[in-house]
């Protein structure tokens, strides 16, 4: 028998990153079966551009390259970047977002465990808010042939209309809108009669809810690696669940099933991998719940209510600058003293 005390055995931050690549894997490979291989050149755009980001930053500020370049941090947030964005945007824009990401939302704070913003989701919210046109062109599941995708990506001439489509989450809050207008055609449709069309699957948009499951199996192996904890992704999609449940169930025609709001864009990818990042989230137990349950209720009334169709990115954003107090108020009292 094995006496206690027990010693656990470090994780080094480059074995954690490793994990986590290795979980987004399921839900690439779902992206590229129905999506395309167009996704994994902008991997590999943002992969180059965050280590030389990564590199010249370190070299300015006078630290060690190979160590902080082989933590594999900086990989991270190029996938969860590339993953975010439509796959056939052009690849400036990839490789500009990756970089502010790096240099300013990373490295001029401090660099790895210094960021008080998750610097993937900073550089999405720019990167919509400048380039709303280009960061709004998502291709259908099986629309665009790898060869397509690639002058797309390079400098193709970009015909809007012919590549392009809204996603489910958008289409959908488009038609319940027009449904809920007297004068229009939809009038009086609820939303579960919206959803027959091609652009949506069984549960979610056609495709993209087989993606969403691919992160949720690497999420989900994540928690058993325990590399993350139960209290970010359960508390998010109960908060993000609940929310829609209770306007769903108290107006059906008017708002989606909870279901397909789990089932739809960044869910399960911002659940697992975006609001876990232990450096821009909360840190307590009980701050992992109130950070993730507020990040669950923004992401829908940003869905429901916004003028952008997925609020993962900028309910992560909102969260953050919450996360100091959040922890401040939500830390343990020290052993042996009262709580004040």
């Amino acid at each position: 028998m094995i006496n206690s005390p027990f010693v656990r055995k470090a994780a080094s931050v480059q074995q954690v990153m490793l994990q986590v690549l290795l979980a987004l894997v399921p839900g690439i490979a779902a992206y590229v079966w129905f999506f395309g291989a167009g996704i994994l050149v902008q991997l590999a755009l943002a992969s180059a551009a965050a280590l030389a980001g990564e590199a010249a930053m370190l070299a300015i500020r006078g630290k060690p390259k190979a160590l902080f370049l082989g933590d594999l941090s900086a990989i991270v947030t190029a996938w969860l970047i590339a993953l975010t964005f439509p796959p056939i945007v052009p690849w400036w824009l990839t490789v500009t977002a990756t970089l502010l990401a790096i240099v300013v939302v990373k490295q001029l704070y401090g660099g790895l465990g210094q960021n008080p913003f998750n610097p993937a989701m900073a550089a999405f919210c720019l990167m919509i808010v400048a380039y709303p046109a280009l960061m709004s062109q998502w291709p259908a599941a099986g629309q665009l042939d790898f060869s397509s995708q690639l002058q797309l990506i390079f400098g193709g001439a970009r015909q809007v209309d012919a590549i392009t489509g809204a996603t489910p989450l958008d289409a959908l809050r488009t038609a319940l809108r027009a449904a809920a207008n007297p004068d229009s055609q939809l009038h009086g449709l609820r939303a579960a009669q919206l959803m027959d069309g091609p652009a949506y699957g069984m549960l979610g948009g056609k495709g993209g809810e087989w993606v969403t499951l691919g992160f949720l199996l690497g999420g989900l192996w994540l928690l058993q690696r325990r590399i993350i904890t139960w209290h970010i992704p359960g508390a998010f999609c109960l908060a993000l669940a609940a929310s829609a449940g209770l306007l769903w169930a108290v107006r059906p025609e008017g708002f989606a099933s909870p279901v397909f709001h789990l089932a739809s864009g960044g869910a399960m990818l911002g659940a697992f991998f975006i609001l876990t990042d232990p450096v821009s989230g909360a840190t307590t137990p009980r701050g992992k719940l109130l950070f993730a349950a507020g990040a669950g209720v923004l992401t829908f009334v940003i869905r429901a209510f916004g003028a952008y169709p997925d609020g993962v990115a900028f309910a992560t954003l909102l969260m953050n600058l919450c996360v100091p107090l959040i922890d401040m108020n939500t830390q343990a009292p020290v052993f042996g003293h009262k709580k004040d």
